[in-house]
């Protein structure tokens, strides 16, 4: 047996030298290319906008944890284990606040102690705008936005009594609007933020994150300006919103909400508010109804039977998007290209 395999042997160890080089050579190339990102610190985040631009600041590095992911909103969402052992195991946690993200507060406490918690609803810079209660919003003017940046809107009182007291309950956090990332310049300011806490969490991988930042932030700044020119010219149309997510989108490019079906998304609104919207849309002139993925459509329908407007859908929280750090990109362009396309054909 031995003289048999003798020269078979011999055969192998003069190939030897040219295959066992790439078949060594491959698994360390391998190992390099992933070694940074098991070295990374373990990063979650919240919800997709703010999970988009953490993951454009640490390409390179590694990749953050997403909590609400898919077709899920913020608004309604119910913790799940995975979700649970990912802010046990946290480094660092991204979240807009307790405004936003309420089902988070508790298990934060709970779970996040050893993590570095960043609430980005406090970045400084941030343009923050107070809630308006109403629903049906009066036209803007100059009066109003004064009145408005007071913390007042006339249209309060227009609510009906037990959906005022529910945003009531629902704004206990916050005085403010958090749907913050609606606006480019503060997407730059919660960049701003990100970039620090990393840093701090991780600075041996500092070059790298803010030099990612600087990157985001002139894409952030080349966002601004194609938006401003994709809604320049239906800025003097009205429209309604399903719920009031989109006032730092209007406020930033003079874009003219006039009114929301509902003030909670959580909440279905009841016949007096669909009639009260309703009517608001004929008053106005409203030219088009916006849906929104992840609530109940048939709403929208229902407000624009017997009207000339047309219906839309806006996706504020990017339900139907992929995550990832383009994700912010295409989710603001397509607000506004969803604005356009249906109020251009009104």
């Amino acid at each position: 047996m031995k003289r048999a395999l003798g020269p078979a042997l011999k055969i192998l160890a003069l190939r030897m030298p040219t295959l066992a080089i790439p078949a060594l050579a491959m698994p360390v190339l391998l190992f390099g290319s992933t070694m940074r990102a098991a070295d990374a610190p373990v990063v979650v985040t919240s919800i997709k906008p703010i999970h988009s631009l953490v993951s454009a600041i640490m390409q390179g590095v590694g990749e953050p944890k997403l909590i609400v992911d898919g077709a899920a909103s913020p608004h309604t969402y119910n913790l799940k284990p995975s979700n649970a052992r990912a802010l046990q195991d946290a480094k660092v946690i991204f979240w807009v606040g307790p405004g936003l993200e309420a089902f988070l507060e508790k298990p934060l406490q709970a779970l996040g102690r050893d993590a570095s918690i960043a609430e980005l609803d406090n970045a400084p810079g941030l343009v923050k705008l107070p809630f308006r209660e109403g629903g049906a919003f009066e036209p803007h003017d100059d009066a109003q936005d004064h009145e408005s940046a007071s913390g007042q809107h006339d249209s309060a009182s227009d609510a009906p009594e037990h959906e005022h007291d529910h945003a009531e309950a629902d704004h206990d956090h916050d005085a403010f609007d958090t749907h913050l990332w609606l606006d480019p310049m503060n997407a730059r300011a919660m960049a701003a933020m990100i970039t620090t806490t990393l840093v701090a969490a991780d600075p041996a991988d500092a070059l790298t994150y803010q030099g990612n930042a600087k990157a985001l932030n002139d894409r952030l700044d080349a966002l601004d300006a194609e938006i401003k020119g994709i809604v320049a010219p239906v800025k003097g149309k009205p429209f309604i919103v399903f719920h009031d997510a989109y006032q730092y989108f209007e406020h930033r490019y003079g874009i003219r909400v006039a009114g929301s079906i509902t003030v909670s998304p959580e909440t279905i609104p009841g016949a007096e508010r669909v009639s009260e919207i309703r009517h608001k849309v004929g008053e106005l002139g409203a030219t088009c109804v916006f849906a929104e993925p992840q609530f109940e459509p048939r709403l929208v329908n229902v407000v624009i039977e017997g009207t000339r407007a047309k219906s839309g859908v806006l996706d504020p929280e990017a339900a139907t998007l992929k995550a990832g750090p383009d994700l912010y990109f295409t989710l603001m362009r397509g607000i506004a290209d969803s604005m356009k396309d249906c109020l251009s054909s009104t």
